[in-house]
């Protein structure tokens, strides 16, 4: 009676323990085909999706798929091949305004580099792209997709190497990017611990990663895994960043590693070209006025494709063939578009009337200057001085210092030196000197031109339209260097100016071939020769 009692009980629980793991592996098997059958439904629904495609923005459609293509930057593409395509590469940086070719530029140098005879690079070299405005981190390295981060077992949930307690390595950008080149677009927003990160990987030329679950000892840990924690991962990489802003912008440390390019602003002719190119690849036809009034508008090539893609939308709205004139006003006037400053010297000379240069942006441009005086009562004149910056602020790391304005400055230097080489006492005039064209102006530069423009207003003498002028001004008279001196000639060559005085300290040899007279001076008394044909011994007019 006892063995059947057993008997029945044994038979009772192997049937309930089998219907246990039967159920089980049901179980199992369903969330295996329902895991397969969404699996599937996704599939599918990707391949769907892949199908689906745009048309092709114009933007990308003219794209420069050579360095040759890329427009007005013949000197920045220069400076590039010798940087980066020699036997040895550099660290690069490049500056300039947004939509004029730097990135265009970065993306094909490699190419370029690849098939140049000794260049260090191979044919696999890769490519690594970032963003340092969208980058972020995380203190404890959990994630840092520029660095390299690690995975500690305690955030990496049910992985194997999780459930053994291993941290696991995981490689960033300046890893991924190791034989090629990392280029980091608009590096000057990169936050500055990353900066600070970034300096010591292109010294040490590999990245190393630490965790406080690792040991040496371990013996669990994988081979590979001990060496990345004791031999740091490989890091061997050009750096090439472009931004937008000015090089005092960025820190020194990271431009005394870099060679720095200069991008400059797009001209007149360049953004025609571009535009012109645009519509071509819209297969539409445009008139030549059209894509000549987008240059009044367009501030770079980016803006040029834009408006050019939105003429040809209009146009096709209206089954034409042709993007007329009438459709680039409608698109610069919905769109906002602000005109470009085109300043043009005059045609024919004024009374104390000077075309100043200043560097505007990337670029150089003319600087009106205008200055009228009156002879008062002895000792009973006022100067006004407008359009300036009264005063700067100088920010030289955790300092900052304020001063009165290098422009206000040289007026007052052109002051002390009419009562000191003329013997004129200005407080005998009512005085205004205005600076035009609506934009602050500040630094030194304008010395001459401000000292050309009152000695023609006191004297009532006619100032030569076709004469554009930079230099500092010293109360000695002389005439002293400045910078950005090839920008400005370039920028009054744009204006129509036909000669150009500069400091004789800035003449370069290859000033000879601009279109240009290039007159270099060392006194102001050379200045008034060449403007008036006098010198500051001349008698002064009452």
């Amino acid at each position: 009676m006892l063995a059947a009692v057993v008997i029945i009980s044994q038979l009772v629980f192997t049937v309930i323990a089998g219907a246990y793991f039967y159920g089980a592996l049901k179980a199992q098997r369903s969330g295996k085909m329902v895991g397969s059958l969404e699996s599937s439904k996704e599939m599918e629904r990707m391949k769907k999706m892949r199908e689906i495609r745009l048309t092709t923005p114009l933007s990308e459609k003219t794209r420069p798929q050579k360095l040759e293509q890329i427009v007005g930057q013949e000197d920045g593409i220069k400076a590039l091949r010798a940087a980066f395509c020699g036997k040895n590469p550099q660290h690069i940086i490049i500056y300039g305004p947004p939509g004029i070719g730097k990135t265009a530029a970065a993306r094909l140098m490699l190419e370029e580099a690849k098939r140049t005879y000794g260049s260090p690079f191979t044919m696999d070299a890769p490519f690594i792209e970032m963003d340092a405005t969208t980058l972020r981190f995380d203190e404890r390295s959990i994630a840092d997709p520029l660095m390299g981060s690690v995975h500690d077992p305690i955030y990496q949930g049910a992985g194997a190497y999780g459930a053994a307690g291993v941290p696991q390595p995981k490689e960033g950008a300046v890893t991924k990017a190791h034989g090629g080149v990392l280029f980091m677009d608009e590096i000057g927003e990169l936050h500055p611990i990353q900066m600070n990160k970034l300096l010591k990987v292109l010294e040490d030329r590999r990245v190393f990663l630490s965790s406080s679950y690792y040991s040496s000892e371990n013996k669990s840990i994988p081979k590979h895994i001990h060496d990345v924690f004791q031999n740091g991962l490989p890091a061997d990489f050009r750096l090439v960043g472009a931004t937008t802003r000015s090089p005092e912008e960025l820190p020194l440390a990271l431009r005394s590693r870099c060679t720095e390019i200069y991008f400059d602003g797009l001209k007149k002719c360049h953004i025609k070209q571009i535009a012109q190119e645009a519509a071509k690849s819209t297969d539409m036809g445009c008139e030549i006025d059209a894509a000549e009034k987008v240059t009044c508008f367009a501030a770079n090539g980016r803006d040029a494709v834009n408006i050019m893609q939105t003429a040809a939308s209009v146009a096709g709205m209206e089954e034409r063939k042709e993007i007329r004139v009438e459709d680039i006003e409608w698109v610069v006037q919905s769109g906002r578009y602000s005109p470009r400053m085109d300043i043009k010297v005059a045609k024919e000379g004024e009374v104390g009337s000077v075309n100043g240069l200043a560097v505007c942006g990337s670029g150089g441009t003319i600087l009106p200057i205008e200055a009228w005086a009156k002879k008062v009562e002895k000792g009973c004149g006022e100067l006004k001085v407008t359009g300036i910056v009264e005063e700067e602020e100088i920010k030289n790391g955790q300092h900052t210092m304020k001063r009165k304005s290098t422009a206000s400055s040289s007026v007052s230097s052109v002051i002390t030196v009419f009562c000191r080489e003329l013997n004129v006492d200005i407080r005998d005039y009512d005085v205004h000197i205005n600076f035009t064209g609506g934009v602050p102006v500040d630094g030194p530069s304008a010395g001459a031109a401000i000292f050309s423009a009152l000695y023609s207003a006191v004297n009532q003498k006619i100032m030569p339209s076709d004469i554009a002028m930079t230099g500092e001004v010293s109360i000695c008279g002389r005439v002293l260097p400045v910078g950005g001196v090839p920008m400005k000639i370039e920028g009054a060559i744009e204006a129509g100016a036909k000669r150009v005085i500069i400091p004789r300290e800035n003449y370069q040899t290859n000033f000879s071939s601009m279109d240009v007279e290039i007159l270099c001076v060392n006194t102001l008394d050379e200045v008034l020769g060449i403007c008036f044909g006098e010198t500051s011994e001349a008698v002064l007019t009452a």
